[in-house]
């Protein structure tokens, strides 16, 4: 028994309290603790779960070409009152259903079946993220963005390989914001240590099964929230579903084919838009399957991405997630108020678009609860408030196209990305705008030398700087609304 006078009490005390926190730490980031089958480090979870995802990949691949289109399904914008055709741009189907569906079913009796290793901490949540070389700045700016929130949730940004790991970014910059790199090729390979190619839009899924959260907001790199989204992960809509997503502007353009060989129902394109997949919500606990299978469809890219988009706006990732989970009969919820434009006036009364901007999940969850879907017919309910932005031209990176004709007002002097519309400039909340430009300066003065990516740029600091001067300490600059009040 350990004797302790009163008088070193506090010491004794506060010397616990460090050691706790220090322990917590390196059990967060080291992972001693972790959900599985047995009882060892998250390392070795991770690289059993790495050597038998990577063989059912391997083992199930579709014997067959990948499909390819005639022609294509166009732009077609969500209705949810009158469907879109659904109609099949596949060349040939007959020709690779039964390989692929062969596939797919040995695929997903295996997920079911066996027991692929799972590799998380048990219990924990955070922020997953993939972003390299010209991205790696937007990201930091976006990140920074987070913390001015007041959200403390700790974030794990995978980069692709060593090759786009820079360690300023990695070990001096990212842990000052509670965020770490992850080299997504030390995690996933072949047999005998063999590179997978993983890129590009396949590193969502497979980052977020390797990071050592286990419920994950994912955020794209040029995305960032309002507000702190930590409550999202302890309230409804998300624990009751373990799978939270948003909308794009555009309808299902899935082919009937894909329907086949995945055996389920086709969906009517009224019942849902196509998915926005630059920020949701998984829960790896209750949808481990549906990640798994998602992995699948990324990872067999080229057999599934066109069949999924058939030459769609967005072709990619985006809908491999809820598409999955169908698949599996698992739970998800998708956002049902419409994404809308943030840009500049269009001549035809539109927006020329410069961001979306996406609803508060919870105030439209508690919406639709009350039968009341403002998706169908807006005059029902006030719309829920933005809760995030989706900053996809520019991107505020001062090194690339920041400084464009969205950048500029009508008379090509320097000027606001977003100017209209003025009831969606209201749903922000606060001057989002101004707060994004004010961290692309603090991101671009203090770390100018530090990307790689702008190492050969000149200049960048001086030209943020004066944009920043001529539009946002201008007595002259026009006011905008940012609130209802």
């Amino acid at each position: 028994m350990w004797k302790v006078g009163k008088r070193n009490t506090k010491k004794v005390v506060m010397r616990c309290l460090v050691a706790a926190i220090i322990l917590n730490a390196s059990l967060f980031w080291n992972g001693s603790l972790y959900y599985g089958s047995t009882n060892y480090p998250l390392k070795d979870a991770q690289n059993q779960l790495s050597l038998s995802l990577y063989a059912l990949l391997e083992e199930h691949t579709p014997k067959c070409s990948p499909p390819t289109l005639r022609g294509n399904a166009g732009l077609q914008r969500f209705n949810p009152i009158i469907g879109t055709p659904q109609g099949n741009y596949l060349n040939d189907p007959d020709g690779f259903v039964e390989p692929m569906q062969v596939a797919h079913d040995g695929f997903v009796k295996a997920i079911r079946s066996s027991q692929v290793e799972r590799a998380w901490i048990k219990g924990t949540k955070g922020i997953v993220s993939s972003a390299g070389g010209k991205y790696l700045p937007t990201f930091i700016v976006f990140l920074r963005l987070l913390r001015r929130t007041g959200s403390k949730l700790p974030v794990e940004l995978f980069v692709k390989d060593w090759i786009e790991y820079e360690p300023y970014i990695c070990e001096v910059v990212l842990p000052s914001l509670n965020g770490k790199c992850m080299v997504l090729s030390e995690l996933f390979k072949g047999p005998n240590g063999a590179k997978s190619d993983i890129e590009h839009f396949q590193l969502k899924a497979f980052s977020i099964l390797f990071s050592s959260f286990q419920d994950v907001i994912w955020m794209d790199s040029d995305c960032f929230f309002l507000y702190d989204p930590t409550n999202l992960l302890t309230s409804k809509p998300f624990t009751t579903t373990g799978l939270l997503t948003w909308p794009d502007f555009w309808s299902y353009t899935v082919s009937p084919t894909f329907y086949n060989i995945s055996r389920q129902p086709i969906i009517p394109t009224t019942t849902r838009q196509s998915t926005e997949a630059g920020m949701f919500l998984i829960s790896k606990k209750t949808h481990f399957k549906t990640l798994l299978l998602s992995i699948y469809y990324n990872y067999h890219s080229s057999h599934y991405y066109t069949m999924i988009s058939q030459g769609a706006p967005g072709e990619g990732d985006k809908d491999t997630f809820i598409l999955a989970a169908c698949a599996l009969g698992e739970a998800f919820h998708t956002v049902s108020e419409k994404v809308v434009d943030l840009g500049h006036p269009a001549p035809d009364g539109g927006v020329l678009g410069a961001a979306m901007l996406h609803a508060d999940p919870i105030e439209d969850y508690k919406l639709t609860r009350q039968d009341r879907w403002r998706v169908r017919d807006e005059s029902v309910a006030k719309a829920p408030r933005g809760y995030w932005v989706h900053a996809y031209s520019p991107k505020f990176n001062a090194g690339e196209d920041l400084f464009s004709k969205k950048t500029k007002d009508e008379d090509g002097h320097p000027g606001r990305a977003w100017t209209s519309k003025e009831e969606t400039l209201k749903r922000l909340g606060y001057d989002a705008e101004r707060v994004i430009w004010e961290e692309t300066k603090t991101v671009t003065c203090t770390l100018e030398h530090a990307f790689d990516s702008w190492k050969m740029k000149a200049r960048l600091c001086e030209r943020v700087k004066k944009h920043w001067s001529a539009v946002f300490e201008s007595s002259s600059a026009q006011l905008y609304t940012f609130t209802n009040d």
